[in-house]
């Protein structure tokens, strides 16, 4: 099983992003304005915003931003439960997505080609 121990992704992300400011720190600084604003609490709060970015991530296979809101979620209060529920609207999403392109897209071609 591959190693995913968070500490070790969440250093290797700080340390670029160090190296990344350092060389382009306008982009980088409005990267994360960027970030924080789309995380300040609106019609969705917090806790909401870090659940739907966890999904993503897991949706993504972005393991430094899995690391991050698992974190970000348990600082906003977020059950295990909840995260896994979460996730499970994602992997819901995957395999709707996979079966939609089959039934619509993939069909289409199917007969296109065979003709």
């Amino acid at each position: 099983m591959e190693d995913y121990a968070a500490d070790g992704v969440l250093s290797s992300y700080k340390e670029g992003m160090g190296q990344f400011t350092e060389k382009l720190p306008d982009i980088a600084s409005g990267f994360h304005a960027f970030t924080e604003s789309c995380f300040a609490d609106g019609a969705l709060d917090g806790k909401q915003k870090q659940l739907i970015a966890l999904a993503l991530s897991v949706y993504a296979d972005d393991k430094t931003c899995m690391a991050f809101h698992v974190k970000g979620c348990y600082e906003a209060g977020c059950t295990e439960q909840e995260m896994l529920e979460a996730c499970s609207v994602a992997a819901a999403l995957g395999s709707g997505a996979v079966m939609s392109q089959t039934v619509t897209c993939l069909s289409g071609m199917l007969q296109q080609f065979k003709e």
